[in-house]
């Protein structure tokens, strides 16, 4: 009996490690996208800033990329775990 409910217990721990990384997925994609958008935004408005924005969202973009891949490790080693 105890055995079922620590492999059930483990089986919701994979279930929300899953979740994570989809949940991470996501909103990486979204804040990418919203990153994005205001660049062009903002180089639409100031053409002539069109490199400082580049430079910065490439920036912003990478942290979003490594935060995410940081989350998506830690749901994997709790899913594994």
């Amino acid at each position: 009996m105890i055995q079922e409910d620590a492999a059930q217990v483990m089986d919701l721990a994979k279930f929300g490690a899953a979740i994570g990384a989809g949940i991470v997925a996501v909103g990486a994609g979204m804040g990418i996208g919203r990153i994005g958008a205001t660049a062009n935004e903002g180089i639409a408005r100031q053409p002539e800033a069109a490199g400082d924005i580049r430079g910065g969202s490439i920036i912003l973009a990478a942290l979003i990329e490594g935060v995410s891949l940081f989350a998506v490790v830690v749901t994997l080693l709790i899913a594994l775990g």
